[in-house]
Parts: structure tokens; sequence; C-alpha cells
């Protein structure tokens, strides 16, 4: 009885490690085996070429340019999603009329599909006929009125902006429930000391918010490096190479120029980054909660 008591548990995860194991960790393998091979991604021969697929993958200057994009984007969009994130759930934390309508309304976007989302955008974002340009050049801002998708120097950022509005509904959740869990006590002990709105957000707030704070850094990490859909949609990677992404390079490799072993090896690069960054995230936060 003791026996099958104990091998309960690992039943029950059997399932679930079986799958895992199947479609995660095979496919992880078996595009790290493919990496060192030249093979188009469809027939059954493969030849071994060892790292060159990683040599001609850093040795392309498109890549260190998907690099260097996936980068700015990472360190932009998770900074201001989690400010603004957690602007708007201590704003909402305070219950006012129609504080759940605001809830929804910034929600809203995390549910929306990419599809939906980059097509509306698209058409916010014409250079000639969108609403953008049309409300700048109805109150007299002409010159702002630019190409916000076909300028190399817009392009990038604009993403950037749609990927925010996109998830700071999510960071706002997120610190939304984080705040949920504090007591209101420290709050108010705070007010009978004279602490103002800012003193009580640096002093109390984002102390008390770091594990949440160090989640949405990590989730963030993970969804800047497989970003996809948002750049495809909206640019495709363009114009030129301006808003070229890992996960872009890594699909006009594989798609585009049928070269399925280079594709496997910007896959193993960018699985490595994300692991990378993910430690030295972890390891910051272990040393602040030391502190």
């Amino acid at each position: 009885m003791k026996i099958g008591n104990r091998a309960t548990p690992y039943l029950l995860l059997l399932p679930i490690l079986l799958v895992s194991g199947v479609m995660l960790y095979y496919c992880l393998g078996f595009t790290g085996v493919m990496s060192f091979y030249e093979w188009d991604g469809i027939s059954s021969e493969k030849t071994w070429i060892g790292l060159d697929n990683y040599f001609e993958t850093f040795t392309d200057s498109t890549f260190r340019i998907a690099l260097k994009n996936t980068l700015v984007f990472f360190a932009v969009t998770v900074f201001l999603q989690a400010a603004i994130g957690l602007l708007l759930a201590v704003l909402l934390k305070e219950r006012f009329p129609g504080n759940l309508f605001f809830k929804g309304i910034f929600f809203l976007p995390v549910i929306m599909a990419p599809v939906v989302l980059s097509t509306i955008f698209r058409m916010i974002l014409d250079t000639n006929i969108g609403a953008l340009n049309t409300l700048l050049r109805s109150i007299g801002l002409d010159k702002l009125a630019v190409s916000w998708l076909g300028n190399p120097k817009y392009a990038l950022f604009s993403i950037i902006a749609v990927n925010i509005y996109n998830w700071m509904g999510f960071s706002m959740m997120t610190y939304y429930a984080g705040l949920m869990s504090i007591d209101e006590q420290i709050y108010e002990s705070a007010k009978l000391d004279g602490a103002g709105f800012f003193r009580t957000l640096f002093s109390i707030t984002l102390p008390m918010l770091k594990g949440t704070t160090a989640s949405l850094i990590l989730l963030g990490i993970v969804g800047s490096l497989k970003t996809f859909d948002i750049v495809f949609l909206l640019t495709g990677g363009g114009p030129g190479r301006s808003t070229e992404f890992l996960t872009t390079f890594l699909y006009r490799k594989a798609f585009d120029e049928y070269s399925g072993g280079q594709a496997a090896a910007i896959g193993m690069i960018i699985l490595t980054i994300a692991l990378v960054l993910a430690i030295i995230q972890n390891k910051g936060y272990e040393k602040s909660q030391l502190e």
C-alpha cells in the first residue's frame, strides 16, 4: 500500500512527462542535432558540416541587425510595459465609478488575436489615410505625419509601441494581483507618517512587488525573443532590414532560402540567449533579496 501511494504522484505526472518529452525535448534535441548539418529542411539528405552553420550565422550582417533589433525591442518593451502596467494597477486599485470598465478596456488588447491587432494598427499607421496622420494633419502638425511603418527611422519603434499596447494590460493585471496581496494597514501607516504618493510607491509598493517584477522580466525575455507575428504582419522585417528580428531571420532561412540547418542553428542561438538572460535576471533577483 505504501509503495502504491509513493508511486501515485509519478503515475499522474507520467502522461505530462511523455507529452512534453515528445513535443518539447525531442524537438529541441532534433533541432540541436540538425544545426550541425547542411539540410534543406524537407528532404532526408543531410550532410555533416560541424559548426559551419553557426559561423555563417555569426558572420552574417543581417544576423547582427536582427540581434540588435531584438535586444532594443526587449530593453524598451520590458521596461515600459512594466512601468505603464504598474502605474495603471496602482490607479485602478483605487475604487471609483467605472473601475471595472477601465480594467476591461486596458486588458482587451491582451486577448486580441495578433492578426486582428496588426490589421487595426496597419490602418491606424497608414501614411496617407491612417487615423494617426490624419489627426496630426488636422491639428496642424503635418511635419509629424510620417511613414510610421515605411521609414526605417520609425518602423522599429512603431512595432515597439504596438507591442506595449498589446501587453501592458497583462503587466497591469499581474501587478494588480500583487497589490491585492499587500496589507492595507501598511499603506494606512504610511499615510499617517505623511508619506505621499511617490514616497509610498518607491518605499513600499515597488519593494514588496520585487517578485512580480522579476516574473514580468522573465516573461519579457521569453516574449521578446519569440516575437514574430506582430513584426511579420506589420512590416515583414522591412523596410530593408530595419525591423528584422531573430525570429523573422530564422523564418527567412527556413522557408525562403530552404536552409533548415542554419535555421536550426539560429534557433539554438535564440535559446542560448534566453537562458543566459534568464540566469542573469534570476541571479540579480536573488542578490536583491539578500540585500
